[in-house]
């Protein structure tokens, strides 16, 4: 049976790391394998920046800005009327209700939006509505409340 303290690699996987900047006897002395100048002699280069092109202009400058990303853009979870037929008339729906039922997926705010038909009244709980969506809870006999 072979122990984990045991396990070696396999001859000729590893190899000894090239020791350079010992001597020119060595054979790696002297310029260390890197040449003579240019900027893969210098100390401090890094080739893997990220976007970096050689020195030519990087796609992300080059491409023009457009657009705004407002930070304070507040954004809901949607659901439309005709997803609510699955509850009993004269139910009390809230967020929670939502998401038990598998309706709603992220943990956002909820808004309720006027899609489809409503044929039962029911009492509706959400963070914000669309008009029309309060007209047609409110046409079946059904209330609308905003919840902070």
């Amino acid at each position: 049976m072979i122990n984990l303290s045991e396990l070696k690699p396999l001859p000729g996987s590893r190899h000894k790391p090239k020791r350079v900047g010992r001597g020119t006897g060595s054979g790696h002395g002297k310029t260390c394998c890197r040449g003579y100048k240019g900027q893969n002699s210098r100390s401090g280069r890094d080739k893997r920046t990220v976007g970096f092109e050689g020195g030519q202009m990087p796609l992300s400058r080059r491409l023009p800005k457009r657009g705004f990303n407002n930070p304070f853009r507040a954004e809901y979870v949607a659901v439309n009327l005709n997803m609510l037929k699955g509850f009993q008339a004269g139910a009390v729906v809230g967020e929670e209700d939502l998401r038990s039922k598998g309706l709603v997926k992220k943990d956002l705010p909820v808004k309720i939006l006027g899609g489809g038909e409503l044929d039962k009244p029911l009492t509706v709980r959400a963070r914000s509505f669309s008009k029309k969506a309060i007209d047609k809870i409110q046409s079946a006999g059904g209330k609308v409340e905003v919840i902070k």
